[in-house]
């Protein structure tokens, strides 16, 4: 009999070009995406060494993170993001690749194009120079970020060399409460285990919580992965993942779907298998989520409390102090009630279709608090599409919300969208380090519907009371 094999497992084996004793694996990749931070240097490499890119129908570019989110149709402000994204049009032009540039009905953030086009299907091997490329993964395929040198290499050869991540199994059973969403699953999961509890592993979600999702709160806890260590993180695709699919520009169509789906349908661990770490969670024990520090897996339920000091390891205490220190917080206070000047709605974590419906049934009849500014960035043109023509846009602009091109945005300080030092910002992005949004800002990530009750009442809200 075959031994019993995680997903994970086989769709690696399956991409296995040679195995090597005591070293990293040569992996084929599938579908490689590239933006224009972590390209530039890798093009050079091809350039020096006299080459070209190995396969340019499986490599798929766009501009994200250094794009402003307004006047797109005009030259870019800032010269260091104009200069990223003239490079990748001229690297994209020289090398033969198809780029989804500003004004393309394709542009937007890399890891929500790939899905949406559907680029992203179950069983593929995925890499992108971006840490939260471990989104894809909920479709059912090994996604994980790569650095310039891999980039590269991938570019060069289709294939990578690998060392094969240990395996972990996070289970999640039962129901959710009220207000509380996929991004509370993630954030609670992180706290519980902490920003490095998952380092060295691929992650496989699993349980009937997790089975319930839609498709797009499956890429939400899927893209925060990185945020507790893991190499990435995947779902099992099911009927939820098929009906996805279907339909879209690059998937298989007609019987080429029908016989790709029997395939996807072997996707999936066998009974048995087994992991080196397991973890099991309860639903009912997690509620609405905000973090509180400066890394993700500082987060609390937000009807709970910032940690006092004698519940912090002693070995983590300098660390924790410099962290409230930045976040103008003291031990044991609560969040309910604190002020926010800014509102993110947006990234690669949270700026699907999905939240932005989400956000615009919540806030429909309301307007923004007084003094807070709230900016909502799609997470590409065929989002931002959609959502005009859902009438979302009048929503949002009947709360006093701004509606912005799309982008990375104010998720990281690459482009025009900063949060002013000192300032608070609930964010829906996937990260709340020192100067992520900008040097001296200072994050709370939250849900779309935690991030929406803040925009309406200027201060950080339990979306339970409002819901």
């Amino acid at each position: 009999m075959n031994q019993p094999t995680t997903l994970f497992d086989k769709i690696w084996d399956a991409h296995v070009v040679k195995a090597m004793n005591d070293g990293p694996d040569a992996v084929f990749i599938d579908r490689h995406f590239i933006h224009e931070v972590t390209s530039p240097q890798a093009f050079d490499g091809l350039r020096k060494r006299g080459i070209g890119v190995f396969n340019i129908a499986r490599t798929t570019a766009t501009a994200d993170h250094n794009v402003p989110t307004k006047d797109q149709h005009l030259p870019i402000k800032e010269a260091l993001s104009r200069h990223q994204v003239e490079t990748l049009r001229k690297n994209c032009a020289d090398f033969g690749i198809e780029l989804y540039d500003l004004g393309h009905p394709y542009q937007g953030i890399v890891h929500i194009i790939g899905p949406e086009l559907g680029l992203t299907l179950p069983g593929m091997t995925i890499v992108c120079g971006d840490s939260h490329t471990s989104t894809h993964g909920a479709l059912g395929n090994i996604a994980f970020g790569i650095g310039t040198s891999e980039v590269e290499q991938v570019l060069a050869t289709q294939c990578i060399l690998q060392y094969k991540p240990k395996r972990m199994r996070i289970n999640i059973n039962g129901q959710l409460g009220k207000g509380v969403t996929s991004k509370d699953i993630i954030l609670y999961v992180i706290a519980q285990i902490s920003a490095s509890g998952a380092t060295g592993y691929f992650v496989e979600y699993a349980g009937d919580t997790i089975r319930g999702l839609s498709m797009e709160a499956r890429m939400t806890i899927c893209n925060m992965s990185i945020e507790m260590g893991a190499r990435g993180g995947l779902i099992a695709p099911d009927e939820t993942t098929f009906e996805y699919i279907r339909g879209r520009r690059f998937a298989p169509q007609g019987e080429a779907f029908d016989q790709a789906v029997e395939l996807w349908r072997e996707l999936k661990t066998d009974e048995g298998a087994e992991f080196d770490v397991e973890l099991n969670y309860r639903a009912e024990d997690i509620g609405p989520m905000i973090t509180y520090g400066t890394n993700p897996g500082m987060g609390i339920a937000v009807d709970s409390h910032v940690p006092n000091l004698s519940e912090i390891p002693q070995s983590e205490l300098a660390s924790y102090t410099k962290s409230l220190a930045y976040m103008g917080l003291e031990p044991g206070m609560e969040l309910i009630g604190k002020p926010v000047d800014y509102v993110f709605i947006g990234s690669c974590t949270n700026a699907r279709i999905e939240d932005l419906r989400t956000v615009a049934e919540f806030v429909k009849g309301k307007t923004k608090a007084e003094g807070v500014e709230v900016w909502i960035v799609p997470g590409s043109v065929q989002v931002s599409n959609q959502a005009k023509a859902e009438g979302l846009d009048q929503v949002f602009i009947d709360a006093g919300f701004e509606l912005r091109e799309p982008g990375c945005s104010a998720c990281l300080g690459m482009n025009e969208d900063k949060v002013p030092a000192g300032k608070y910002c609930i964010s829906t992005s996937n990260r709340n380090f020192e100067g992520r949004q900008g040097q001296g800002a200072r994050t709370f990530l939250a849900s779309p519907i935690m991030a929406a009750a803040a925009a309406v009442t200027g201060k950080v809200t339990d979306v339970r009371e409002l819901v």
